[in-house]
């Protein structure tokens, strides 16, 4: 399975993208912001998986989801929203959006196990 992760620090992406491999993932690519999470749907796509942060300069990771809900259905790809935007208001903005899930930050790798697990990914 190939994931697209979406987060402005480089640091949080290496963590994702180690979980991802150690979950069975085999590719993980990144992009520093929603423009470049869209950009590398078009050129690198596709992808089981986006981890998308909410917060980031230029595309914000809601505005990821609204854009790329538009091109790709969540049977094709699921959308998890990995952020510290805490607020029921904000979790539901994001979800009647078109993610599937929602991750807080911090987070553990039996935090990402478990909604991949729910979202039919990996095996339980």
């Amino acid at each position: 399975m190939r994931a697209l992760v979406i987060d402005d620090s480089r640091a949080v992406r290496s963590v994702i993208c180690r979980t991802l491999a150690e979950l069975g993932f085999a590719e993980c690519v990144q992009a520093g912001n929603g423009q470049e999470g869209l950009a590398a749907l078009a050129e690198r796509g596709p992808f089981q998986l986006a981890m998308v942060d909410w917060n980031m300069p230029v595309m914000n990771g809601y505005d990821f989801v609204v854009a790329a809900r538009t091109r790709i259905s969540s049977e094709q790809m699921k959308i998890v929203m990995c952020t510290t935007e805490t607020e029921a208001e904000q979790i539901s903005k994001a979800l009647a959006a078109g993610a599937d899930e929602y991750v807080m930050k911090p987070f553990t790798k039996e935090a990402i196990q478990s909604k991949l697990e729910m979202l039919g990914l990996i095996g339980g």
